[in-house]
């Protein structure tokens, strides 16, 4: 657990899926909340866990604390930029 990594979601790319939500098991979203993902508390979110950034077909969530090479998926792939590519899972 950690007070200085925690995912920060930014909503104009958000495409309120739920994958983040349904991944993560430590607290850190308002389950209450979903399918938006509302970070409740971000102490709860592993150091290093990349989980539900990796999920995220928008690339909507960064971390704070991030010191590593990783990029949010959209970034990697520009296609993800502008359509989402789930094939209608989300």
């Amino acid at each position: 657990m950690s007070k200085t990594w925690y995912p920060v979601i930014n909503y104009k790319t958000c495409k309120e899926c739920g994958r983040c939500i349904n991944k993560c098991t430590h607290g850190v979203y308002d389950i209450a909340r979903m399918p938006k993902p509302i970070v409740i508390y971000g102490e709860g979110c592993i150091q290093g866990c990349h989980g539900c950034g990796n999920l995220c077909p928008s690339g909507a969530i960064t971390y704070i604390g991030e010191n590593t090479d990783w990029r949010p998926r959209a970034r990697q792939n520009k296609s993800y930029d502008t359509e989402c590519e789930c094939e209608g899972e989300c």
